[in-house]
C-alpha cells in the first residue's frame, strides 16, 4: 500500500504536527511505501525526499523538517484518483492509495484539506469534511451535543461583529459574570493546543483574554472554570456505515486516561515544552462505573457528530459536584512520545501499529462506502 504522510501546515500547530507525523512514521507497517509531503508555514506543499524517512526512523528523538525544493513542489489534481491525484512541479506523479493528513487545527482537522481530498477522488485518514468543519468549532460543538442530550460545560460565544456595539458587548460580557462569575476561561473557537486559552479573575483579564484570542479567531468561547478532573477517552470507528464486517468501522472507545496538569490548567506548555507539564494516569483513577459512564458518552457524542475514523473525546468531572460535561473533541489528536489518544489504545491492547493499519482500512472502507453513492441520475 502506497501512502502519503502529510504534516506541517499553515496553522498554529504546525510543530506539533511535525512530531506527530515522525512518531507515525516509525510505526507504519514495514510492508507499506510511505511518500512524505511537507506543508510549508505559509502554504506550500513539498514532497520530501526518501532520505527524510530513513533520517527519522534512524533517531528516535527527532522529527521532521520541510524541505523546499522548487522542482518537488506538489499540485493536487481535482478527479486525480489514487494513480493521478498528487503531482510536482517536474511533472512526477505520486501513486496514493490513501492519505494520512496528520495536520492539527487549522487547514488540517477543519475540513478544508478534507474536501481537497474529496475533489481529488482519494481516501483520506479521520473525519468527513462536515465532520472535521463542525467539530473544530467548539461553539457549534456545543449546540450539537446539547441537542443530543449529551452535558458540555456552560459557555457563550463572542464574536468580532459584538465589538461593533459598546452596549451589546457589555451586555454579553455581563450576563456571563451574572451567570459564572470568575474565574472564567477563554479561547478561540476554532484553534487548538490551548492556543490562545487563558483562564481569567477579573473584567481586567478578561478584556486582555478577549483581545489575545481574537488574534487567533473571529469568535472567541467564554466559559465558566470548572475546577474539574481532565479525562480522555480515545475512540475510532465509522458508526454511519459500519455493517460489522469490519473492526475498522465498528464503533470502539478505548480505557479513557487522566491528565493531572502541574500547571494551573493543561495549556500549550504544559503539552509541549514542559516534560513534567502533567501526569498522565492510563486507566484514570476513576469508579467502574463512572468508567463505563464516560465510555458510554464518548461514543455517543462520536455517533452524534457523524465522526470517523478517529478522535479523541474530551471530558471534565467537577471536584466539587462530581458532574460529568464534555469538553471538546479532537478528530485529529497529537501522536507525539507523551499524547494521550495512542497511549490509551494502546493500553487497550491495540499496538500504535496496529492503529494505524486500523485507521488506514476504515478510510479505504468509508472511501469505497461512499464511491458507490449516486451523484446523477
Amino acid at each position: 500500500m502506497n501512502i502519503m504522510l502529510i504534516y506541517g501546515g499553515k496553522s498554529g500547530e504546525h510543530e506539533i504536527s511535525l512530531v506527530s507525523a515522525s512518531a507515525i512514521a516509525r510505526n507504519v507497517d514495514a510492508r507499506h511505501a510511505i511518500f512524505l509531503v511537507g506543508i510549508t508555514k505559509s502554504g506550500r506543499w513539498f514532497l520530501q525526499e526518501d532520505s527524510e524517512l530513513f533520517r527519522i526512523r534512524a533517531d528516535q528523538t527527532a522529527h521532521f523538517e520541510i524541505s523546499e525544493k522548487a522542482e518537488n513542489e506538489m499540485f493536487v489534481i481535482p478527479g486525480g484518483g489514487k494513480t493521478g491525484a498528487f503531482c510536482t512541479r517536474s511533472g512526477k506523479k505520486i501513486a496514493t492509495d490513501v492519505v494520512f493528513p496528520v495536520l492539527h487545527g487549522t487547514n488540517g482537522e477543519d475540513g478544508t484539506v478534507q474536501g481537497l481530498f474529496e475533489i481529488a477522488l482519494v481516501p483520506y485518514v479521520g473525519c468527513s469534511v462536515g465532520a472535521s468543519a463542525w467539530t473544530m468549532d467548539k461553539e457549534k460543538t456545543k449546540s450539537l451535543l446539547a441537542h443530543a442530550g449529551i452535558p458540555v460545560v456552560p459557555g457563550v460565544c463572542v464574536r468580532k461583529s459584538d465589538f461593533l456595539s459598546k452596549e451589546k458587548l457589555y451586555s454579553i460580557i455581563k450576563s456571563a459574570e451574572d451567570d459564572f462569575g470568575y474565574p472564567m476561561f477563554v479561547k478561540p473557537c476554532s484553534a487548538g493546543s490551548s492556543n490562545g486559552a487563558q483562564k481569567t479573575f477579573n473584567r481586567t483579564e478578561l478584556d486582555s483574554a478577549l483581545l489575545g484570542a481574537f488574534e487567533w479567531d473571529c469568535k472567541v468561547l467564554v466559559e465558566k472554570a470548572i475546577d474539574a478532573r481532565e479525562i480522555e477517552c480515545s475512540v475510532t470507528g465509522n458508526p454511519t456505515t459500519a455493517d460489522g464486517t469490519s473492526a475498522a468501522e465498528t464503533l470502539c472507545a478505548y480505557v479513557p486516561g487522566e491528565i493531572a496538569p502541574s500547571h494551573g490548567f493543561y495549556d500549550y506548555d504544559a503539552k509541549y515544552n514542559d516534560p513534567k507539564g502533567a501526569s498522565l494516569l492510563i486507566p484514570a483513577n476513576l469508579p467502574e462505573k463512572r468508567l463505563s459512564e464516560v465510555l458510554a458518552l464518548a461514543k455517543k457524542a462520536y455517533a452524534a457528530l457523524d465522526l470517523s475514523g478517529l478522535s479523541r473525546v474530551d471530558f471534565f468531572i467537577d471536584r466539587k459536584t462530581e458532574t460529568l460535561f464534555l469538553n471538546e473533541i479532537n478528530t485529529l489528536p497529537g501522536f507525539t512520545q507523551i499524547s494521550m489518544f495512542p497511549k490509551m489504545c494502546e493500553s487497550a491492547g491495540l499496538s500504535f501499529t496496529n492503529l494505524i493499519e486500523r485507521l488506514l482500512e476504515e478510510a479505504i472502507l468509508r472511501a469505497e462506502s461512499a464511491q458507490k453513492l449516486r451523484t446523477s441520475r
